[in-house]
């Protein structure tokens, strides 16, 4: 369905019980991204939440009226609190949506129950360690000029996003795959003008640290082992600066433990969520 959201139209899908604690999931990569994973990561858990996914503001099927900016794409999770009538919500995101997670946590404290992170940072940091690791990558050898279109937000048009996009795909899981990245070439919903608003002007400013600190709500931080675009140091920072927190490392799994390891990701998120329900208010 499409919903209107600070005027711009949202893909939206909910699944679950209508009278079921709601979670709402934020999909990473925007202009690159969608609700297809977190609909798939988070769809589990629809036996016991109402998981709302959707496609942000310039992503997916969603319109695409600027601003792409912080404030507006956590106004926008704000917006489809209200739409969906929750007066508390769980907020959950992986990688980017890992920031929009913490950066709506941190402007609307009281409307969080909890939050979930996958796979993120707490600042822009994260883009050196990347940088490097890409560099020293044994697995491919990276095209550097195709590196800093995409890193540096000035892709040409969708066509050269995807091709940086391919790129860089060898790099995020565990277990290399060529055929998976064909496929998931294949399957991305291109919008390079949000692209690269978010990683031109958004991530060079980007830092939440000295916020974190003030955050109350129950948070679990899960990162995989050879993430190599949001480094397991940059969960450890998120950790140790958000107060009532607990960070998970996934052995097996690079920039996606909710895929590679999905039974035991489910599990440790499921169970968290658990402990949080059990010490709310009867």
């Amino acid at each position: 369905m499409f919903v209107e959201i600070n005027g711009n139209q949202l893909a939206v899908e909910v699944l679950g019980p209508p009278d079921a604690p709601v979670l709402i999931a934020l999909h990473g990569a925007p202009g690159l991204g969608s609700r297809a994973e977190p609909r798939e990561s988070f769809g589990r858990l629809a036996d016991t939440y109402r998981v709302l996914v959707f496609d942000a503001r310039g992503s997916g099927e969603s319109e695409g009226k600027p601003p792409f900016t912080h404030d507006q794409w956590a106004a926008d999770v704000e917006g489809l609190r209200q739409w969906i009538g929750a007066e508390q919500i769980i907020v959950a995101g992986g990688s980017y949506g890992g920031f929009i997670a913490m950066e709506y946590a941190i402007r609307y404290p009281e409307r969080v129950r909890a939050m979930v992170l996958r796979d993120t940072s707490p600042d822009h940091e994260h883009e050196k360690l990347s940088r490097e690791n890409a560099l020293k990558s044994s697995r491919v050898q990276v095209d550097v000029e195709k590196l800093d279109r995409i890193d540096n937000g000035r892709v040409r048009d969708n066509d050269d996003l995807r091709e940086c996009w391919r790129e860089i795909l060898p790099l995020y899981d565990y277990n290399y795959d060529p055929a998976k990245v064909e496929e998931k070439v294949a399957t991305t919903p291109y919008r390079y003008e949000t692209h690269n608003y978010a990683f031109a002007h958004n991530i060079p400013n980007y830092d939440v640290k000295d916020k974190l600190p003030s955050l109350t709500c129950p948070t679990l931080i899960t990162v995989g082992r050879t993430d190599w675009i949001t480094p397991v140091s940059c969960s450890e920072t998120i950790a140790d600066l958000i107060p009532n927190s607990r960070l998970v490392v996934f052995e097996k799994s690079g920039h996606s433990p909710q895929i590679e390891e999905a039974e035991l990701w489910t599990d440790t998120v499921r169970s968290f969520l658990a402990e949080v329900e059990a010490q709310q208010p009867a």
